[in-house]
């Protein structure tokens, strides 16, 4: 596959879009099998946390920076408010992975309004949102965003994953640490998704430094 999708500038039209099409489904097999053993290894009570001090303040903005080709295609601005730094304990990898999956998400389906990533530190937590004003889902799809395989809209076509695994593996990263995923969001009025994590994992929460609630609508429901 390699050899095809790097030779295919040397091939007709039409011989070099199948090599391109082939390329990509098998990026995408590739990624659904990888969610697929890690889906697994949740199940089994095996996923293990790799610790290590993380400043999510540089992860945060390294990982948005890796979404900047795909911002583009959408002509969509990622705006970062971030503190100086936010060090806690935590598995590196699969915060990223969180990261990564609510960024790129804001992005397809933000209708290239500006998405949001806020980080803050509080006394026992460290908390990230991500707010996009795009489609958005309804209050009850709030609660079924994290199902496996679940879509909003089966119809709606998706250029970024598409397994509809990738929240629900976002929110067992989260638990795995102790940590919280929330989802908040209204039918034309976009999303916002929190992470919390403890400065350790398994620390207790007591609460999030951030609101589950964007600002913008905060006053019309309560803070959680």
């Amino acid at each position: 596959d390699d050899l095809l999708h790097d030779a295919r500038a040397t091939f007709d039209p039409v011989t070099a879009r199948a090599a391109e099409l082939l390329h990509r489904e098998l990026d995408r097999f590739e990624s659904l099998l990888t969610e697929l053993l890690e889906i697994s290894r949740f199940d089994a009570g095996a996923a293990e946390l790799m610790i290590d001090e993380v400043d999510m303040v540089d992860l945060v903005t390294t990982e948005v920076r890796a979404q900047d080709a795909l911002a583009d295609s959408y002509r969509t601005t990622v705006v970062l408010d971030v503190p100086a730094q936010a060090r806690i304990k935590a598995d590196p990898r699969r915060v990223r992975r969180i990261i990564s999956n609510l960024v790129s998400n804001a992005i397809e389906h933000g209708e290239g309004n500006d998405v949001v990533v806020t980080v803050r530190m509080g006394d026992d937590a460290v908390a990230v949102t991500v707010r996009d004003h795009g489609v958005g889902f309804s209050a009850v799809q709030a609660h079924q965003v994290f199902q496996r395989f679940w879509r909003a809209d089966p119809s709606r076509q998706r250029t970024v994953g598409g397994s509809g695994l990738g929240l629900s593996i976002a929110l067992e990263d989260a638990q795995l640490h102790g940590g919280w995923l929330n989802a908040w969001g209204r039918v034309g009025r976009g999303a916002q998704f929190r992470l919390t994590l403890p400065l350790a994992p398994g620390e207790p929460l007591s609460g999030s430094p951030l609101s589950a609630v964007p600002k913008d609508v905060e006053g019309s429901w309560p803070r959680s």
